[in-house]
């Protein structure tokens, strides 16, 4: 580390300009780099001071204390930040209003070796929080029917034929999970002939059902403040819960009590892939997960990392975010909604390997499906951005209703703005998905849209939404939500880049990429931190992957010295990719993450670019 004492490095607490990291005032994609926390730059002095407390106070790395001091994170809450627990994070599940009652029923359904219903959602929170429920209590002796929605036919959310073909089949007891607090108008009059439970985390629209419980820490009258737990959450707080009556009321006395961390591989997988912030709880969530999930004894994920290609036993939110989350969604999106849950249950290596080449080979054909419609919604984007729409609206027929939601999301990367995509069905209807950006609250304009009558259903958060309209009411939404987020029409044309270091090639070294790994668990609340590498040469460029879709590049500084290996993922149609290939090109500032990488037994250091900009 001595090259950062020397002054390889700087930090927004060195920088004596105001804004701007490297004078980049418009990259090759036409973004702003700017200091993570601008503050830093009118109070040098108080970040290096908080870095250097923190620095002492935990045993970091110096350049550890800055960035975490630059994220705002206090001395005396560094190490519950570095090494999170759930002894030291976890509150008791009691705190959400109802936990007890879900409690005791739970209990009750395990002391009588009732059947129970578990109705799941068809994305990966909904699949993991199904399929930890259901393992509790099957290991507790109950019979469990579960039940995934086709997205196609069913929609979201509970229907009266599935749970009443539950009831019908014996459940005494019927949890929704990630799903249920807004089906009052469906729970509430089968709530007569089961008990049912909800166990959820999404925004509360209406009266809740008229049920046994309702669990959900966004609850308007939940004192619990767990409002960023994710629905495998709030189902592995139940399963404490309903552990800790059993063990009161003496069931374990001649049973043994069942090992409920190593249920922390699904909430892990969950919380990253449901976008949670990981602070708090949730580090501890992920962090204690990703530890179980290394050891490959769930069966199901085991065949899925194999599967995904994933050989490095230190797994990380990327490994849930990029390679298992995308394929237990492509079940639920264009295929059986219930593979992923399938798969998580499955205890057999022959037919885990069998379910997760299935959901391997249906990604592969929701990556076709994506790429088709995406290319269209692009050039429909561009158009009403040149309009001037500050709202970008986009439908189209033969659209699949599945990767809606994903297509919205690469489209807000592109271009800054809130974004809708609705697939356009036979019937005259449009269902979609719309995706936001920072500042902008789309899912309360979801909901006024849905209130004002141009939508027949929607609802969400402030960053992600649904919605169902008739396709003759499309004009006047558009004008509706144009008129509503009209100051989303400011927004510069691509997202700024938050960068909080400046390293030469040199100093990007596996020690720094050691260093900066401790930060880790990385996603929703805690991006992983970018580093600007200034004045690169690119010395080899080669694509590589099966359609050669990724740039490999061998870099050095401009002075020469050590070289570092640095990677484009996406390639083929970046505006970066020209440059980056082109060996005569003059040196380049470097935007993106610096990791270290194990492969068979060596470790090194990687750079893994975000965006570039010409060197002034």
């Amino acid at each position: 580390m001595g090259g950062l004492a020397d002054g390889l490095l700087a930090t927004a607490a060195d920088s004596t300009d105001d804004a701007l990291v490297l004078g980049v005032s418009s990259s090759l994609t036409g973004r702003r780099w700017l200091w993570r926390d601008p503050s830093a730059t009118r109070d040098a002095g108080r970040t290096a001071r908080m870095g250097m407390a923190i620095m002492q106070q935990a045993g970091v790395p110096e350049i550890v204390g800055r960035m975490l001091a630059m994220r705002g994170i206090a001395p005396e809450v560094v190490q519950d930040f570095l090494t999170p627990t759930l002894r030291a994070l976890m509150p008791d599940p009691a705190g959400m209003i109802d936990m007890d009652k879900a409690a005791q029923r739970l209990a009750q359904a395990v002391t009588a070796s009732e059947t129970v219903g578990v109705f799941g959602d068809y994305d990966v929170d909904g699949a993991c929080s199904a399929a930890l429920l259901t393992h509790f209590l099957r290991q507790m002796g109950c019979r469990v029917i579960t039940h995934v929605p086709d997205r196609m036919n069913e929609g979201y959310g509970p229907n009266t034929p599935a749970i009443e073909a539950m009831i019908d089949d014996g459940a005494g007891v019927i949890v929704c999970v990630d799903c249920g607090t807004a089906a009052s108008d469906i729970l509430s009059p089968l709530s007569a002939r089961a008990d049912i439970i909800v166990l959820d985390h999404h925004k509360v629209q209406g009266d809740l059902p008229r049920i046994t419980a309702t669990v959900n820490p966004n609850r308007l009258d939940c004192p619990s403040r767990l409002h960023g737990a994710c629905a495998a959450a709030v189902a592995f707080m139940a399963v404490v819960a309903t552990a800790g009556v059993l063990r009161r009321e003496g069931w374990f006395e001649t049973r043994p009590m069942p090992q409920l961390m190593d249920y922390l591989d699904l909430v892990a997988l969950a919380s990253v892939c449901d976008v949670m912030p990981l602070t708090g709880l949730n580090r501890a969530f992920v962090t204690q997960g990703m530890k179980i999930m290394a050891r490959r004894q769930r069966t199901g994920l085991n065949a899925l990392l194999d599967v995904s290609g994933v050989t490095d036993d230190r797994l990380s939110s990327s490994t849930c975010g990029f390679a298992l989350g995308p394929r237990i969604n492509a079940g639920g999106r264009i295929a059986e909604s219930g593979l992923g849950l399938e798969l998580l249950l499955c205890e057999d290596a022959l037919e885990a390997r069998r379910l997760a080449e299935r959901l391997d080979a249906v990604n592969r054909r929701r990556q076709t499906v994506e790429g088709d419609i995406l290319d269209i919604a692009m050039d429909m984007a561009a158009r009403q951005r040149e309009e001037g729409h500050p709202v970008l609206l986009l439908c189209g027929r033969d659209w699949h209703p599945g990767v809606v939601g994903i297509v919205a999301g690469r489209v807000k990367e592109k271009f800054n703005r809130p974004v809708l995509v609705g697939a356009m069905l036979e019937d005259g209807t449009v269902k979609g998905s719309a995706r936001s950006v920072p500042g902008i609250d789309l899912g309360t304009a979801i909901i006024a849209a849905r209130q004002a009558g141009h939508l027949t259903s929607g609802g969400g958060h402030a960053m992600a939404a649904g919605f169902g309209l008739n396709a003759g009411d499309i004009p006047a939404l558009h004008t509706f939500l144009d008129e509503r987020l009209s100051h989303a029409a400011a927004l510069p044309d691509a997202v700024d880049l938050c960068i909080e270091g400046v390293v030469g090639v040199a100093a990007a070294t596996v020690e720094l990429a050691t260093d900066i790994g401790r930060l880790a668990p990385f996603g929703a609340g805690n991006d992983e931190p970018l580093l600007a590498l200034p004045r690169v040469r690119i010395l080899r460029a080669d694509r590589i992957g099966r359609e050669g879709n990724t740039l490999r590049l061998l870099i050095e500084g401009e002075g020469g010295g050590p070289r570092l290996k640095a990677l484009l993922f996406r390639a083929g149609d970046n505006p970066m990719t020209p440059v980056l290939e082109d060996r005569n090109a003059p040196p380049v500032h470097l935007a993106g993450w610096l990791q270290a990488q194990t492969w068979n037994g060596r470790t090194t250091a990687s750079f893994f670019i975000r965006d570039a900009a010409f060197a002034n």
